[in-house]
């Protein structure tokens, strides 16, 4: 009895220590911010890392409030207009999975960071609308990159007085983990557009018009990625929005080839596909209006009341040309770009 009895008690011991590890926390199941602490000197960021090389740095993450447990990361710089133009850099940061293990990176040891472009006072509200138009193609679709906000309080050691600074933060989940989670691949070549996936890909570039986004190419994989589920089907994969209509950073730029002025003048720039599809496409966003519109309620604490109010406004916008037939037929299906074997950017 006593053998026996002792046995149970290890088997529940051993039980509940799973059902343990099964409720830790994962990296982006909740969407309250995390606490962060970082120091390093940002020019030698810049300057000594690119994408293939990293420095050596400690990130420090409250765990509970007050309890901080402190990882030892690796970190480089990361993308192209904004590390060229901001003061604080794109990152990527990264996890040895010995030091990921039973931790809330678990999982997720390889992720970017965004942080505001420029030190002014109001450069989060940029990141945070910027953080709204991911959670508003989570509402679009579910072929999307996880993200959770971060508070970064980052002490630059360039700064004499090296007094830390809090910032609002992104972390966005990797390539290789976003395709894991499909069960597909992520493929790094050139997909001509009539051959992704018609009803993805629709949702995706009515998004994109959504937010008043020109500044991506899924022929060339700019500010999109694209993943292969099984063996045909081809979905895209957006991200980056910072040049948009809806956040509409002091920096943004157009493109000259797209043909409009400024990042709030909204051009379709989706490849023509059978007017059904556009017109069922049309019906879902339809159907999601009161979702996106609760979306921009529940992000509205992360950037001010006018910034929203302009969010709401923008958006208002767009589905003015979902509810009109004729706006939708002249600004969506007859704007389309015809496929005719040339691709500009």
């Amino acid at each position: 009895m006593r053998i026996s009895t002792l046995f149970s008690i290890v088997f529940i011991f051993l039980g509940f220590g799973t059902a343990l590890g099964q409720e830790r926390e994962k990296l982006f199941d909740s969407n309250v911010p995390i606490s962060m602490k970082m120091s390093f000197s940002i020019k030698e960021l810049k300057a000594k890392t690119n994408d293939s090389t990293y420095m050596d740095t400690e990130i420090a993450v409250e765990s509970a409030p007050g309890s901080w447990e402190t990882y030892p990361f690796e970190v480089r710089t990361r993308g192209n207009f904004r590390l060229q133009n901001c003061f604080y850099p794109p990152m990527r940061i990264k996890l040895k999975k010995d030091d990921a293990k039973g931790t809330i990176f678990q999982g997720n040891r390889n992720l970017k960071l965004v942080l505001p472009c420029s030190k002014s006072k109001t450069a989060d509200n940029f990141l945070g609308k910027e953080y709204l138009a991911y959670q508003l193609f989570e509402q679009v679709t579910e072929y999307t990159f996880e993200t959770r906000l971060v508070k970064v309080e980052l002490t630059n050691l360039d700064d004499k007085k090296a007094e830390p600074v809090t910032l609002l933060g992104i972390l966005i989940e990797d390539d290789d983990e976003v395709a894991k989670r499909f069960k597909g691949e992520i493929v790094n070549k050139k997909i001509p557009p009539n051959i992704m996936e018609d009803y993805a890909t629709v949702r995706h570039d009515l998004f994109q018009l959504m937010i008043g986004n020109t500044d991506w190419s899924g022929l060339y994989q700019h500010n999109q990625k694209v993943m292969v589920i099984g063996e045909k089907t081809i979905i895209p994969l957006a991200y980056d929005f910072d040049m948009t209509g809806l956040v509409n950073p002091p920096y943004a730029q157009v493109n000259s080839a797209v043909g409009i002025e400024r990042v709030t003048d909204r051009m379709y720039r989706g490849f023509c596909r059978d007017k059904s599809i556009f017109e069922a496409v049309r019906a879902e966003f339809l159907e999601k209006e009161p979702a996106i519109f609760q979306t921009i309620e529940d992000t509205k604490g992360y950037f001010s009341d006018t910034d929203a109010k302009a969010a709401r406004a923008f958006v208002k916008e767009f589905y003015d040309i979902l509810k009109n037939d004729k706006l939708f037929q002249l600004k969506v299906v007859d704007s389309c770009r015809k496929l005719d074997g040339t691709y500009s950017f």
